[in-house]
C-alpha cells in the first residue's frame, strides 16, 4: 500500500492483505494535535498499550483517544488480580517498537489483542504504523480481523479537564490511578 515507507507494521499489514492507508505526519505533542495532523477525530486514534499479565505474558490493549482502560474491568476480564505496565525498555524488547510507535502489527511476538468496543462505531481508526509520526488508517473490522482482537467494553472516558475554581464541583470518589499510557499515535 505504500512504496515509500517500510516498517515491520506496514509489511505485516501488506502480507495479511489488509486494506489500509499510511499517514505520515510530523511528531505530535498530544492526541489532539495528532488527530488534527491526520484530519480525523481524536476518538479515532488508537493507543496500543502493552500490558503484562505475568512474566513473559503480555497483551495489547487498543484504547481510543479520549478514553482510558478500566483496570478493574480488565483484571476481571482476564481473571487476574495483578496487571502491570512494562518499562519503556521492556516494551521495546517485546514489540520491537519505541514508545509512541507501538502497534500489534509486525510486533516481535504476536501477543493477544483486546480492543475497546467503542471502535465498532467508527468508520476508520488510526493506529501506530511502526515509527513515530507514522500511522495507518483502516476500518475497525479489518483491524479486529487482522489482529484476531477480542472486542470488549474495556474503557471509560478520560476525566474532563479541571474546571475553574469558582466553577468546581464536589470531588469525584477516589479511583484507581490511570495507567501510564502510550503517547498518541504519531507522537
Amino acid at each position: 500500500m505504500t512504496d515509500q515507507l517500510r516498517t515491520p507494521a506496514i509489511e505485516a499489514l501488506e502480507a495479511a492483505g489488509v486494506p489500509f492507508h499510511v499517514v505520515q505526519t510530523e511528531i505530535a505533542r498530544s492526541a489532539e494535535e495528532s488527530a488534527a495532523f491526520q484530519g480525523i477525530p481524536v476518538g479515532s486514534l488508537l493507543r496500543s498499550i502493552l500490558v503484562r499479565r505475568a512474566a513473559d505474558d503480555f497483551f495489547f490493549v487498543l484504547v481510543p483517544g479520549g478514553r482510558r482502560f478500566n483496570w478493574p474491568a480488565l483484571r476481571a476480564l482476564l481473571g487476574t488480580n495483578r496487571l502491570t505496565l512494562p518499562t519503556e525498555e521492556e516494551a521495546k524488547a517485546e514489540t520491537g517498537y519505541v514508545r509512541g510507535a507501538i502497534t500489534p502489527f509486525g510486533a516481535r511476538r504476536p501477543w493477544p489483542v483486546i480492543a475497546d468496543a467503542t471502535i465498532e462505531r467508527l468508520e476508520v481508526v488510526a493506529i501506530g504504523g511502526g515509527a513515530r509520526g507514522v500511522n495507518v488508517h483502516l476500518a475497525p473490522a479489518d483491524l479486529v480481523r487482522a489482529t484476531n482482537a477480542r472486542v470488549v467494553d474495556i474503557t471509560v472516558p478520560e476525566p474532563a479537564p479541571a474546571q475553574e475554581p469558582a466553577l468546581a464541583q464536589e470531588p469525584a470518589p477516589a479511583q484507581e490511578p490511570a495507567p501510564a499510557q502510550e503517547p498518541a499515535p504519531g507522537s
